[in-house]
C-alpha cells in the first residue's frame, strides 16, 4: 500500500485526494492536518503533497492588496514542520499553488505579496480560475515529465515567487515573468516539483500539465515506497 500525505486546506480540500488517489485501491491518503497536529504521521507517508489555500502570514502585520482578513499561522507552522521532515527524509514532494510558495519561503526565498493590478488580471481567480500560457525550461526534470515547451494552465493566485529559494530551479514561467514551476536543483537527491497552478482541478484532465505531473509523482512515490 502506497501512503501519500496531503496537507489540509481551508478550501477545496476534497479535490486533492480525489485527484491523487482516483480509483487506485493501492493508494491510501493520510490527511496531514494543522487542526489535529498529526506531525508524527509524516513518518508513515511515502510522499507528501502541499496543497493550496490562503496566503502565508508575512509577519509584522504587513498590509498589502488582496490580503486575507485573517491568516492561518498555525497552518504555516505545521506545514513548515511537515516540509522539514519530508526534506530530511527525502520523500517525494509535490507543491501546488500555496504549496509552491511555502517551499520557496522555507528554503529562504521570498514572495511578491501581491502581483499588482496588471498581473492580477491574468493570474488572480475571479468567479472561476483564469487560464494562461506558460513556457517550460527544456533543460529540466519538469520538461521530461510534460514533454511540452509551451502549454496552457489554470490560475488562481495573486502572489508569486520573488527571490528563488536555495536549492531550487525555476523551470516554467509566463510571458509577464511569473515563475510557474520549480524543481530541486539536485533531483538525484530528491524528487521535488511544485507548480503555481492547480492541476487537481484543471478542466482538461488529459493535459500533460495535469496528467503527466500526477503520473510522474506517483511513479516516483511507488519507487521510493
Amino acid at each position: 500500500m502506497t501512503k501519500i500525505g496531503i496537507t489540509l486546506s481551508e478550501s477545496n480540500y476534497p479535490n486533492y485526494p480525489l485527484w491523487i488517489k482516483g480509483n487506485d485501491a493501492s493508494i491510501a491518503i493520510i490527511e496531514l492536518s494543522y487542526e489535529s497536529q498529526n506531525l508524527q504521521e509524516v513518518a508513515q507517508c511515502d510522499a507528501i503533497v502541499f496543497s493550496g489555500g490562503i496566503d502565508m502570514d508575512p509577519g509584522e502585520q504587513i498590509e498589502y492588496p488582496n490580503a486575507p482578513k485573517e491568516f492561518n499561522l498555525i497552518r504555516d507552522q505545521f506545514e513548515m514542520a511537515v516540509l522539514k521532515k519530508a526534506l530530511e527524509e527525502r520523500k517525494p514532494i509535490l507543491g501546488i499553488c500555496r504549496g509552491l510558495q511555502l517551499i520557496n519561503v522555507f528554503l529562504e526565498g521570498t514572495l511578491h505579496l501581491d502581483n499588482g493590478e496588471a498581473k492580477n488580471k491574468i493570474h488572480k481567480k475571479e468567479s472561476e480560475d483564469k487560464t494562461h500560457p506558460i513556457k517550460v525550461e527544456k533543460d529540466s526534470i519538469f520538461y521530461s515529465m510534460v514533454q511540452q515547451e509551451f502549454g496552457i494552465v489554470n490560475s488562481a493566485h495573486h502572489q508569486s515567487i520573488d527571490r528563488l529559494g536555495s536549492g531550487l530551479k525555476a523551470v516554467a514561467e509566463t510571458e509577464d515573468g511569473v515563475i510557474e514551476a520549480i524543481e530541486s536543483s539536485n533531483p538525484e537527491k530528491q524528487f521535488l516539483i511544485a507548480v503555481q497552478w492547480h492541476p487537481e482541478r484543471m478542466s482538461d484532465s488529459e493535459s500533460p500539465f495535469c496528467k503527466n505531473i500526477l503520473k510522474a509523482f506517483l511513479e516516483k512515490t511507488k519507487q521510493s515506497g
